[in-house]
């Protein structure tokens, strides 16, 4: 059925990559940062609990980094081999945040080779600690890199076309386009929360399983503190992203919110059915706040899908997923900070069995918001690739062997992620927290 139509194939293949690509995307940019702030605890506060976490979360980081680099490189194939189009015209434009990031990454590998060889290898820890720096600075860098070309692909600039032809090439204009901040500080701020809420999914997982070891009573401590700080930042952002898209792409924001009409104090649409006359069911609206939203004011006027053409509006299924990735933000948000208020008071136990329960189920939300994230942005721009330039499906191969392709690259994420799940389970099963620190020395690990 698919065999006909390589351009619906490439999609399909490229959404599956990236979906695949992005968890270990995400949880390599934020693991370093919350090792890193492990790691500074444990030396500021001399307690080996939370040096025992740094040493840990940076075994598992490792395999993640490891399955990272096989998507990460399967994305930089099917660039090439998918969408030729779209790199012939455009890629010395991207050209050189592209490669930038390969040097992010390489300089991150480089330093978190000496890091976790260098364990127990200096007279001071600060020495050891300052070596994981440039780890956090690399995966960051490397986020931002690759982001930037993502940000072009929205709002494409530093160039100009003449008689077909991409030519006065600006590549520094080109990174650094409208889209950019905005995408930027929140791809970077979701890994973060996202990374803060999947580990501390896992302390609160033992803690309901009766593990009473304070460790990860610590851990939860830590990355829930984390989570809150970063949930609130991700809300700010949030709220300028809204801003971005109102100036630059009304029309994703239009079918983000299923705003038909052009008016002044419009309402946001949360939830609902769109029915085939385009009439909204079953949405809770909040009046004023699509304008504030876009403008700082009710009276912001906001441009209605009716004002578009219709074969350059996105498809308008992308309402759910943002709605998605805003609920489970909001969650994210209520949940980390809720945990934060109470253990801050000590009026109550902050470890009780509903919050834990609602912390576990923060991790994989967490995964879920990412990637309607993810959807949202990448099929709100549809259907451009290279929005207001180039089409989708002007850029993608006429191959007729991308079906085959697919069945491959699935069949390798599968093996890839089942690995990964198989390989955690049994580096941490075999080494529980209890033994090592029964075996490095670390008393009063129970309470």
């Amino acid at each position: 059925m698919f065999d006909n139509d390589p351009v619906l194939l490439s999609r399909i293949l490229t959404y599956l990559t990236l979906g695949f690509h992005a968890i270990f995307a995400t949880i390599g940019v934020g693991i370093p940062l919350m090792i890193a702030i492990a790691e500074w605890m444990g030396i500021k506060r001399n307690d080996p609990h939370y040096t025992l976490m740094a040493r840990r979360w940076a075994r598992g980081f490792v395999v993640s980094v490891a399955v990272g680099v096989v998507t990460g490189t399967a994305i930089g194939l099917q660039l090439s081999l998918l969408w030729p189009n779209f790199m012939q015209a455009a890629g010395h434009t991207i050209g050189l945040p592209m490669f930038m990031e390969v040097f992010a990454f390489f300089f991150e590998a480089i330093f978190l080779g000496i890091y976790l060889y260098t364990w127990d290898r200096f007279k001071t820890k600060m020495r050891h600690f300052l070596l994981l720096i440039p780890v956090v600075i690399g995966a960051t860098a490397s986020a931002f890199f690759i982001t930037t070309v993502n940000a072009f692909m929205n709002v494409p600039q530093g160039f100009e076309v003449v008689q077909g032809v991409i030519t006065n090439v600006n590549p520094l204009e080109a990174m650094f386009n409208p889209a950019t901040p905005t995408k930027i500080s929140h791809v970077i701020i979701i890994c973060y929360l996202t990374s803060a809420f999947i580990l501390g999914m896992i302390a609160a997982v033992k803690i309901l399983q009766g593990n009473k070891s304070v460790y990860h009573k610590k851990a939860l401590h830590l990355t829930m503190v984390s989570a809150a700080v970063f949930a609130v930042a991700t809300a700010l952002i949030g709220d300028l992203s809204g801003k971005y898209l109102h100036e630059y792409q009304p029309e994703k924001l239009a079918a983000a919110e299923w705003h038909f009409e052009t008016e002044e104090e419009a309402p946001l649409i949360l939830g609902g059915v769109l029915t085939e006359d385009n009439e909204v069911k079953y949405a809770l609206e909040i009046p004023y706040a699509l304008s504030i939203l876009a403008g700082f004011s009710p009276d912001t006027e906001v441009t209605g899908l009716n004002d578009f053409d219709e074969d350059v509006l996105p498809p308008l299924f992308v309402h759910y997923f943002f709605d998605l990735m805003v609920f489970i933000g909001m969650y994210l948000a209520f949940v980390s900070v809720l945990f934060a208020v109470i253990n801050w008071s000590g009026r109550w136990n902050a470890f009780n069995k509903p919050l834990l329960i609602m912390i576990a189920a923060g991790g994989p939300l967490s995964l879920i918001a990412m990637e309607s994230g993810w959807i949202f942005t990448e099929v709100g721009r549809q259907p451009w690739i290279l929005n207001g330039f180039m089409r989708t499906s002007e850029a993608a191969t006429t191959s007729d062997h991308v079906g085959l392709m697919l069945i491959l690259f699935a069949i390798l994420y599968t093996v890839l992620g089942v690995t990964f799940v198989f390989v955690l389970r049994k580096m941490f099963k075999r080494n529980p927290v209890e033994r090592e620190m029964r075996k490095r020395g670390i008393t009063n690990y129970e309470v």
